[in-house]
């Protein structure tokens, strides 16, 4: 212990909590690990066994198999739409052209996102898979725009389009998507990445059903503005892609907390625990989805145990909440009226600073309390 005293001295450290740690696994920097902190009574950090990397069933295989299939059709489907002179099939072959984007942008974003954390990049580049997802996101409505502009200007005005033509490609489009979206389910879909590329593809599955409608519908009856009203379904499914994936990297760019997850009935749970006094400066949010992390200031009563209660708290967390990327710094209250913190300070350290004084967000004391 008193190694680690010197060693924060040497960095410059002006707190003098004692800390004890107890890696469940040695870590090499340079490799994606699992381990747990405990940290003693003056911060508790737990890493419940995490993992930090792309998970392993995010098969890059499938992803590329899926590029393979919509690039090699879409270059097909723009030939077949200009000679139909299909606005169905042209707004079909461009939603393919975003999805081999959001599948190259998915591949790259993978890379990124499993190289080891170093330098100034404490996390790694887990997020470049939410920049991914963005990206995705904001082109379905850009691209959504543009065609719902056109599928409006041809339902005034509908050019000629040539039924059979349109019929023959969409049926194969919809061989081909459900061949893509087929590859791309076998990847990790609880990456938002992955899953903001397979909803392109699902997308544009469901495009080309209604393509296919239009078609048959122009070849039986000659109605034109089936093409257009094609269109327009295929507009509302990207506007409904987009925007979900849109919010959702949003949220986690803004790091509000997971979906599901109040952080006010969080931490009454955790209030509740036997010894915790009060609970403040709580923290939780997605490093990149799927991977929640929170952190908290914990005050115990003067008596209690601050090991075992950083320890039942990560019980909790971890159990109920699926939350192993914690950070509690856990202190003793003190017991005159002003609640002045117990500290545990090096010798020849100065008095103890107040903790928390620019603190923010609720505090939640065991209890009735309002938030």
């Amino acid at each position: 212990m008193a190694g680690h005293l010197d060693q924060q001295s040497a960095l410059g450290s002006d707190h003098g909590h004692e800390h004890s740690h107890d890696h469940e696994d040695g870590h090499d920097h340079e490799q994606e690990h699992g381990h747990s902190h405990d940290h003693g009574h003056g911060h508790g950090h737990g890493h419940g066994g995490h993992s930090h990397g792309v998970a392993a069933d995010a098969d890059r295989r499938w992803l590329t198999s899926a590029l393979a299939l919509i690039t090699a059709f879409m270059a097909v489907e723009v030939v077949v739409g200009f000679a139909a002179r299909s606005l169905a099939l042209i707004s079909d072959a461009a939603h393919m052209l975003t999805d081999a984007a959001s599948i190259v942008l998915a591949l790259v974003a993978m890379r990124l996102a499993a190289r080891p954390a170093r330098g100034g990049y404490t996390y790694g580049l887990k997020r470049a898979e939410i920049l991914s997802a963005q990206a995705n996101g904001v082109t379905l409505l850009v691209l959504s725009a543009w065609l719902g502009y056109e599928s409006v200007r041809r339902l005034v005005s509908p050019p000629e389009v040539h039924g059979s033509l349109v019929l023959i490609t969409a049926l194969v489009g919809i061989v081909v998507n459900i061949a893509a979206a087929w590859c791309m389910s076998k990847a990790n879909r609880s990456s938002l990445n992955v899953e903001g590329a397979f909803q392109h593809v699902l997308t544009d599955l469901y495009a080309f059903i209604a393509t296919a409608v239009a078609g048959a519908v122009m070849l039986t009856t000659g109605f034109a503005r089936a093409d257009a009203i094609a269109s327009l379904i295929v507009v509302a499914l990207m506007l409904r892609a987009g925007i979900g994936l849109v919010r959702d990297s949003g949220r986690i760019f803004l790091e509000a907390a997971p979906a599901g997850v109040d952080p006010d009935a969080l931490a009454d749970r955790l209030v509740a625990t036997e010894q915790v006094e009060e609970i403040h400066d709580l923290h939780v949010w997605e490093i990149t989805s799927g991977q929640p992390a929170l952190s908290a200031h914990i005050l115990v009563a003067p008596a209690g145990d601050c090991h075992a209660v950083r320890r039942d708290l990560q019980r909790k967390l971890r159990e109920e909440y699926r939350i192993t990327h914690t950070t509690l710094q856990v202190d003793h209250v003190g017991e005159d009226d002003d609640q002045r913190l117990l500290q545990i300070t090096d010798p020849g350290a100065g008095p103890a600073a107040d903790h928390c004084a620019d603190s923010h967000g609720p505090v939640h004391r065991s209890g009735p309390h309002e938030h």
